[in-house]
């Protein structure tokens, strides 16, 4: 195949959502329908059941959320796709803003029963600024869920974004019957037998006007799907993919994931639909997926997917040319020429070495330490991907040695765990001690966590008053020294290095911006 043919058959997405919306299920399901596995696990924790494959660390499977993004790449009838399952937790945002960098488009679910939710909205933000198409799942439909036509009007007043059905329920909950395929113009009956694996069984009518409706469904659904079909018809315009293309209308399908129930519909339209590798953006200038020449950015690193190994993989999305095992690249931030015998393609945590890998492809790269979230990898070409940032932590505590006999492994594991970004670390200019930043309380107790079980290294944590911490720089060397020993209290560096200002009080920072004038006070790393 040319690169132009294996670009072409390329699909990377995210699957987002608020917490228990269903996301992790229907990555599971997507899994089966591709033939990627063969049993669907469950996300909740229960030992009987298999756990989900992409919820692949211990604390997932206890606490039954996700907490780390994971990557799964099948085929499916010709076409490669690559899903990024999400955590939805709030207090895991940055790592799922982080993995939006590096998809060409999103899959949206959301609960029936609940709507539009606020995790979902701040997702669909980060959607909107970087213009990804979007296509809504609205799941759950085998409980009783909201009037499907207030669930169309909630997701185009709270999202922000015009839709237009591909597929329409036919009542929900206990009398949940199935779901009209608008694109294919076929129905798909509802069994409610819970289906693990993916020869469920669907009848197909071709035409909503025949008797044979009425048969399958009851006269009431059949009239009152004929009804809502001629509403949907005459309210939204037709499906015009270049608008979806462009980020300006959501196709939305419903279905029951835990059920297999939607699923390969969303599947088939979606390989349809759904654009292949697009162009990225750089400081200088974009990168189109077609030339020729090997470009990429890191934009997670992951320390022990394999806890009998403690090795660091880094995730590197492909933008342009072909990534060839045992090739010389350049690592832009070092000025290295690197060469890589493992790159590996992902099943969650299980992984199987490659020889090349196209654009849209997440490649996974052995770290010893070397990496962090944002370099860049070229044939020699200095390039800076933008948008890859780490923002402005909310809560901040000193982290302590619980046990000084384990000083070296919780040192190692706070500085891998921080290369991750999953928190970030600060050096205090007062005193030296370590202060830990999270975008949401439920960080501290996974990273306690984890260096418990992967470092065997046990914390402790101090509570500190921050109210901002941020980035300074100033071209205007003697205000900056000044403004750094007036204060001093509350400087601290960063893990790169780089001066952090970690204000108390919303009034000390808006009254050091107003006396530092040209000292520049950023709120993320990206600058």
């Amino acid at each position: 195949m040319t690169l132009r043919e294996e670009i072409e058959r390329r699909r990377t997405f995210a699957i987002i959502s608020h917490p228990d919306a269903g996301k992790t299920t229907l990555t599971e399901k997507l899994l089966l329908f591709g033939g990627a596995i063969h049993v669907a696990g469950a996300v909740k924790s229960n030992k009987i059941k298999r756990g989900a494959t992409s919820d692949f660390m211990e604390i997932e499977r206890q606490r039954g959320i996700s907490v780390a993004t994971s990557v799964m790449g099948f085929e499916y009838e010709g076409v490669k796709i690559n899903i990024l399952d999400t955590p939805g937790h709030e207090d895991f945002a940055e790592d799922t803003y982080r993995t939006l960098t590096a998809v060409d488009s999103v899959i949206i679910v959301i609960d029936g029963a609940k709507g539009v939710e606020t995790q979902t909205r701040k997702l669909m933000n980060v959607c909107r600024m970087r213009n990804t198409p979007v296509i809504v799942f609205i799941n759950k439909l085998d409980r009783p869920c909201k009037d499907p036509f207030d669930l169309l009007d909630e997701v185009e007043k709270e999202l922000q974004i015009r839709v237009r059905p591909l597929a329409f329920p036919i009542s929900s909950g206990q009398t949940f019957k199935g779901v009209y395929n608008l694109y294919e113009h076929n129905i798909n009956l509802f069994t409610s037998d819970q289906r693990q694996t993916a020869d469920a069984s669907t009848v197909e009518i071709d035409d909503i006007a025949s008797t044979q409706l009425d048969e399958l469904v009851g006269g009431k659904f059949a009239a009152q799907l004929r009804n809502d079909v001629e509403l949907v018809e005459g309210v939204y315009e037709p499906f015009d993919r270049e608008e979806y293309l462009k980020g300006h209308l959501a196709p939305i399908f419903f279905g029951s994931a835990i059920n297999n129930f939607g699923v390969r519909e969303l599947l088939e339209c979606f390989i349809r639909i759904a654009p292949s590798p697009r162009p990225s953006t750089t400081q200088t200038r974009t990168v189109m997926p077609d030339e020729p020449k090997l470009t990429g950015f890191i934009f997670k690193i992951h320390a022990n997917m394999d806890p009998n190994h403690r090795d660091r993989i880094a995730f590197l999305k492909i933008c342009s040319g072909v990534f060839e095992r045992n090739r010389n690249y350049l690592h832009v931030g070092s000025g290295k020429m690197l060469k890589f015998s493992a790159p590996t393609a992902f099943m969650a945590e299980k992984k199987s070495v490659i020889d090349t890998a196209y654009p849209g492809d997440i490649v996974g790269l052995h770290d010893s330490g070397n990496f962090k979230i944002g370099d860049t990898f070229t044939e020699g070409e200095k390039l800076k991907f933008t948008g890859i940032p780490s923002f402005s932590p909310e809560l901040f505590r000193y982290i302590e040695n619980a046990d000084p006999m384990k000083f070296k492994q919780l040192a190692k594991g706070i500085d891998q765990l921080m290369d991750e970004g999953v928190a970030q670390l600060f050096v205090s200019s007062l005193n030296g001690r370590k202060i830990i930043g999270t975008v949401g309380a439920l960080q501290f107790e996974v990273i306690e966590y984890r260096l418990e079980h992967e470092y065997g290294a046990k914390c402790r944590w101090e509570p500190i008053s921050i109210h901002k911490a941020c980035w300074i720089e100033s071209d205007n060397a003697a205000q900056l020294a000044d403004f750094k020993m007036r204060k001093h209290a509350n400087m601290a560096t960063d893990k790169h290095g780089r001066d952090v200002f970690l204000a108390d009080t919303s009034y000390s920072l808006a009254l050091a911006q107003e006396k530092f004038p040209d000292i520049r006070f950023h709120f993320t790393s990206e600058f």
